[in-house]
Parts: structure tokens; sequence; C-alpha cells
């Protein structure tokens, strides 16, 4: 065993005595860290890194990178300034650290265990059990910015268009078009009450409050669409749901069968047929568009 991992192996139980973190003990070992002033930065990201891998954790390089970042006040690990890279962690911080290790050996998202999460250049808070915005969310804002700003048709009374997002989660679709189009306006719904709430947060925190509408609203249910006529007709309608049927569920990674919702997997999400029927009864205008992300199995299954 070479000098370095039996000084590791020797100071790892160093905070499990009086005064440090027992309650992060583990069935299998111990993952503590040594005690403070004996490693840098880059050194507990590769402590973590193998714990992480010895326990079958996905992106275990990249989730300790996060996490080892977001407790020194950073974005991302190739971020920090070299110094800081290199410098040994304090006891706090290398208690922090291992505190959402371990909720990461738990198989919560890294996104849920530091709290927020960057999307088309927002920064936006995450909880569960409101779902995390995929990548390909992120191009579907990008086509629909595409689709409003080369369109030579006019749009909403104001000068901007008038967006309807069905089921907005973070709120990061809705938000994204609002920063990037200065003139429009968003109705944002959804069924879930935490969604509504981390929606109305984000927009607070993000200053956009004033042009967005936040409704509780469930648009599968018969009738429900009448609640949106009085703000008129919509320009665009866009909607990312979650798109998991029943059969699938146990396919699925802990990370999203332990920390999101039953009800929001399960439930009747509005997929590509469902929105459409939506877009007629609220009056589209003419040339507007309708933007739906599914998978393809949910595309054929409705058509």
């Amino acid at each position: 065993m070479e000098l370095g991992d039996r000084m590791l192996r020797a100071l790892l139980s160093g905070l499990g005595r009086k005064g440090g973190t027992r309650g992060w003990a583990f069935s299998s070992w111990q993952p503590y860290l040594p005690l403070a002033g004996l490693l840098s930065a880059t050194e507990v990201v590769s402590h973590w890194t193998a714990v992480f891998e010895k326990r079958g954790i996905p992106e275990a390089q990249a989730s300790s990178e996060y996490i080892v970042a977001h407790v020194l006040g950073a974005k991302t690990f190739q971020s920090l300034r070299p110094v800081l890279r290199t410098q040994p962690l304090s006891p706090w911080q290398l208690q922090h650290v291992q505190k959402l290790s371990s909720y990461r050996l738990q198989r919560m998202p890294v996104q849920y265990i530091l709290g927020e999460w960057d999307f088309q250049g927002l920064s936006l808070k995450m909880a569960p059990p409101v779902f995390i915005p995929r990548p390909e969310t992120e191009e579907l804002v990008e086509w629909v910015l595409k689709e409003v700003t080369q369109s030579s048709c006019p749009m909403g009374a104001q000068g901007g268009p008038l967006i309807l997002e069905v089921g907005c989660g973070s709120g990061a679709i809705s938000l994204s078009l609002l920063s990037q189009l200065p003139q429009s306006r968003v109705i944002a719904v959804d069924k879930g009450e935490a969604a509504i709430c981390l929606t109305q947060e984000n927009a607070q925190r993000l200053r956009l409050l004033d042009r967005i509408q936040i409704v509780p609203l469930d648009v599968t249910l018969e009738g429900s669409w009448s609640h949106l006529l009085p703000w008129g007709p919509m320009d665009l309608v866009v909607s990312n749901p979650p798109y998991i049927f029943h059969q699938d569920m146990e396919q699925l990674a802990p990370e999203i069968r332990r920390y999101r919702k039953n009800e929001a997997r399960r439930g009747k999400m509005p997929g590509p047929r469902s929105c459409r029927a939506l877009a007629r009864r609220l009056g589209l205008r003419p040339y507007s568009r309708l933007c739906c992300e599914s998978s393809c199995s949910q595309t054929r299954a409705e058509n």
C-alpha cells in the first residue's frame, strides 16, 4: 500500500469521533474525509470520485466536481481559481462536502443537492419533486426563439408574443423566453402546487414577475381551458411534459424513482394531441405556433 493511501486510511475515522459527523456512516464502510488542512479541493474531488465509483453512482467525477465547486462558491470546478484548487479545505468545508456527498450516495440528483441549476444562462432554483429540465429542453427553447425572431407576422397587442406554457415545472422555458424576448408575455400553467411555487420563486428571483401569469391548472380536465380564455388568443403554445409510461417505471434510474413525485410521472400527461386540442380551444392567432417536446413512443401512441 502506498504511503498516501496509508495516511488517508489512518485519518478516515477522524471526523467520526467526538465533534465529528458520525451520522453520515454507511453500511459497507465510512467514507469520512481526513481532518481539515490535509486535503486540497483537487484531492477531495479525487476522494469522492472514488467513493461514488465504488458505490456505482453515475457521473462520479462530475458529481464530485459540482459538489466541491458549490461548497467553494463556484458554478463548476473548472471555473475555480488555481489557488482554490490547491489550498487545504477548512473543517466546515470538508463537513459540508461530506453532507452533500451523502445525498448523492442516496442517488439524489446533483441539481437537487445544489438547489440550483443553470438553464439558458439563467440560474434557477431546483427542488424535488419538480422535474429537472433536460438538455433537450434547451434545444426546444432555442427552436422557439428562432421561430419567433424569424417570423414576419405581428404578434400580441403589445408588440410581443403572448405565450402559453403547459406544464411549467421550474419555469425554465417560460423564464428563458421572457428573458430573451423583452416584449413577450407568458401564461404558465401546471397542475402541481410545488411547480407553481417554484416557478413563482424563480420568476421573482429573476425579476420577471410583471410579465408572467402563473396559474394552477390541470389542462387534462374537461373544461379547464376555459380558465385561460380571458387572456385572449395565444401566439405560441409550448410544452415539455414529463413523458414516462407506467410500464417503463421500473427501468428508471433511482434518481428519478426516488425523488420525483409519482403523480407527476404516472398521471395523464398533456402530450402532443392534448396540446393541439388545447391550442384549438384557446383560439391561436393566424400563423401562430405550437411547440411540444415528446418521446417518439408517446407521439406514436397519440396519433
